[in-house]
């Protein structure tokens, strides 16, 4: 197992354990609603995109920020929902995963599904806020979200699947913004399809030796030893593709400060990272939020004062 054994990420004692009824626990749980790193994720390369598309010496629409708030937790607990669903057999057998509501039984597959019905339905709902354009992209997407938890049982690149997955957003947010994509979006998309490639190899070095006895695949493995420079080549992609939308788009000195920043956080992060400690590899993997968030400033700054 995992070479800390006790290590969860299931959470005892916090505010789901306090304030939600007994009945409800499991599905806030199912949801991810106690871990909302995967909602920040999901949600930065929105807010990236609404801020790459706001007027010059303008801000983005609030009401948008908003809606692709809502819209990031529903279809993050969406994917996870699918994701636990399929997984639930090699949950039960990872020390990290197997308290999981559905791997423990605390949740049963119909529930399971009748509670992926109603978060899909919400997120429709949202989805029809945005557009004709946006709606279908919206649409598409699920067609991602239903394959990326079968992808590690046929190639060592789940993470890249990923990333197609959690960065639609970038193009998502333009098309419904402006009713277009345009070209820096794609530049944008491409920087954080690298991004989730850093970030979810550190995240899969949590379960190596686990995906190791049950014969599932992720870059952690296939990688191995060489995980870092392999890290550091995505983040040098990354910025790269960063600094091509920054240059498509035309913005100015804060996006540019926040790209070195950007590049500075990515160093310490894989500089740092203690590959053989869970603990660290998921904090290494949470610090990502703050990543997302430098560069969500930065390009909201670069169109506000130029």
């Amino acid at each position: 197992m995992t070479t800390e054994s006790s290590f969860t990420d299931i959470g005892r004692g916090d505010w789901v354990d306090r304030r939600v009824p007994a009945a409800i626990r499991p599905y806030c749980r199912l949801a991810r609603l106690d871990r909302p790193i995967g909602s920040w994720l999901l949600l930065l390369p929105c807010w990236w995109g609404l801020a790459l598309c706001a007027p010059p010496g303008g801000w983005p629409s609030f009401q948008l920020l908003v809606l692709f708030a809502l819209g990031a937790m529903v279809m993050r607990g969406a994917g996870c929902t699918v994701n636990d669903i399929v997984d639930r057999d090699f949950d039960r057998r990872v020390t990290r995963t197997a308290g999981r509501p559905i791997a423990s039984g605390a949740i049963s597959v119909p529930r399971a599904f009748l509670f992926l019905a109603l978060q899909l339905a919400l997120g429709f709902v949202i989805l029809l806020q945005l557009g004709s354009l946006a709606m279908w992209l919206g649409c598409a997407s699920l067609l991602l979200i239903a394959a990326y938890p079968f992808m590690k049982r046929f190639t060592y690149w789940p993470q890249a699947f990923l990333g197609l997955t959690f960065n639609w957003g970038a193009l998502l947010a333009p098309a419904a913004a402006l009713g277009r994509i345009p070209a820096a979006a794609y530049a944008l998309y491409g920087a954080g399809i690298a991004w989730t490639l850093v970030y979810d190899t550190i995240y899969a070095h949590q379960d190596k030796e686990d995906d190791l006895l049950i014969g599932v695949r992720s870059t952690a493995l296939k990688f191995g030893a060489a995980s870092r420079r392999w890290m550091a080549f995505f983040a040098f992609l990354m910025l790269a593709l960063l600094a091509l939308t920054l240059v498509v788009a035309g913005l100015g000195l804060w996006a540019w400060v926040s790209l070195v920043l950007v590049a500075l956080h990515l160093a310490w992060q894989i500089g740092a990272v203690d590959m053989e400690s869970p603990a660290d590899c998921l904090a290494k993997f949470r610090a990502n939020r703050w990543l997302g968030l430098i560069l969500f400033a930065g390009i909201l700054l670069a169109r506000r004062f130029g």
